[in-house]
């Protein structure tokens, strides 16, 4: 999954988010800073969230049960993996990924998950605290490796 990927499927649920909240068109508009008739657009499939929207409204409406299905679990996780992709995140608890993640490897400290609707992957300790995230495969498998030989 990529940015493009993200806006993409963020735009085609905006208008399912924005009935989910209860939002007018004004009420959406002002919330992520567009123009009502920029949302309008969006909303008829005519053009597409900007990168800055699409993340605006994950971080916004991070609990909305429609932006979960679309993404997985958390979509400001996915957010920061394709905004961050490749590098090191701090290790936050997460709530261990008994839901959205699949496991793919683990090990006695270690768990490499996927998220079954994003595609990307993780790597959680023992106590469900992240230490890698990527939607490159390779390189979590290297951080994987690595993170077991210490």
């Amino acid at each position: 999954m990529d940015k493009e990927k993200i806006i993409e499927i963020i735009s085609s649920k905006l208008k399912l988010i924005r009935t989910e909240y209860n939002f007018s068109q004004e009420k959406m508009a002002e919330v992520l800073g567009l123009s009502k008739k920029t949302l309008v657009q969006i909303e008829k499939d005519r053009t597409k969230l900007s990168w800055t929207a699409a993340v605006a409204l994950c971080a916004i409406f991070r609990e909305s049960e429609i932006l979960q299905m679309a993404l997985g679990d958390n979509p400001v996780e996915v957010v920061e993996i394709i905004a961050l992709d490749n590098l090191y995140t701090p290790r936050n608890k997460t709530m261990g990924g008994y839901v959205w993640w699949d496991n793919v490897k683990s090990t006695e400290n270690f768990r490499l998950q996927q998220n079954r609707i994003s595609g990307h992957y993780r790597i959680l300790d023992n106590e469900n605290r992240r230490w890698y995230s990527s939607s490159n495969k390779e390189y979590i498998e290297e951080k994987f490796q690595l993170l077991n030989e210490n």
